[in-house]
């Protein structure tokens, strides 16, 4: 415990640190299994146990081991077209984000990304036509911008590549890598403000080895899985990630 103790930051206490370990393995499998949710759960229970301060870097550095695991277990799946796209977008999402001072509205964005989201599982499916994945840029752009702020912003890229007709696998795997994207820019901007990861380095590592493990157990679940059964659960986790966004943004308008 005296070990552990010393990896930690003095911000944070040993029980608050060892119940993020835990959730990151759970965190970790739900993305697995499903596709999304995880980052998304994931900061929600950070923000009750860290500082607001630290909160969305280090979140970014911890999903960026946990998206790094889960795209090398999935990466013959991987469509490098599509992280292409979406890197060219999240590049300019992280500059410009890092770049604005004020806070932004963070009720009507919340508001805004829910009824996205809900449109594009529930409704009519948006046609790009030839544009399909070239789409992942403005989706990288979005996606990495708003995580500047509220450090979840995967179920935009989800809903984006919902629409490209990919297979559960592919599905799965092509998010896991166009996250991972969204969160190495995230960092490199975090890193270029002056943010000091290094206090948090012990409870990050720890979080990421944790959430591969996680990782793990949500691909052998996805597996067994069959195209039906992933579209239904895909569909009511990206709802119940919407209705978390609705009631956010209530308590903020509220």
């Amino acid at each position: 415990m005296a070990l552990l103790s010393a990896l930690l930051p003095g911000e944070l206490g040993t029980v608050p640190a060892l119940v993020l370990v835990i959730v990151s393995f759970f965190t970790s499998a739900l993305t697995a299994a499903v596709g999304l949710g995880g980052g998304v759960t994931l900061i929600a229970i950070m923000a009750a146990l860290m500082p607001a301060s630290a909160l969305v870097p280090v979140h970014g550095v911890v999903q960026f081991g946990s998206n790094a695991g889960r795209a090398l277990v999935q990466l013959r799946h991987v469509d490098w077209l599509i992280a292409l796209w979406f890197a060219l977008g999240a590049a300019f999402g992280a500059a410009i984000g890092g770049a604005i001072a004020v806070e932004l509205p963070a009720a009507v964005l919340k508001f805004g990304i829910a009824c996205f989201v809900l449109w594009v599982v529930w409704g009519r499916k948006p046609k790009f036509g030839q544009a399909r994945k070239r789409a992942m840029a403005a989706a990288g752009f979005a996606s990495t911008f708003l995580s500047m702020f509220f450090g979840a912003a995967g179920p935009i890229g989800g809903a984006v590549l919902s629409t490209l007709g990919l297979p559960r696998h592919g599905f799965v795997a092509n998010q896991a890598v166009t996250a991972l994207i969204m969160h190495i820019f995230k960092i490199l901007a975090f890193g270029a403000l002056g943010f000091a990861f290094a206090p948090w380095a012990g409870l990050i590592v720890l979080m990421i080895l944790s959430g591969f493990l996680g990782t793990l157990a949500g691909s052998r679940l996805l597996g067994k899985m069959n195209e039906a059964t992933f579209r239904t659960w895909f569909k009511w986790v990206m709802t119940a990630l919407a209705l978390n966004l609705f009631w956010q943004a209530g308590r903020s308008f509220g």
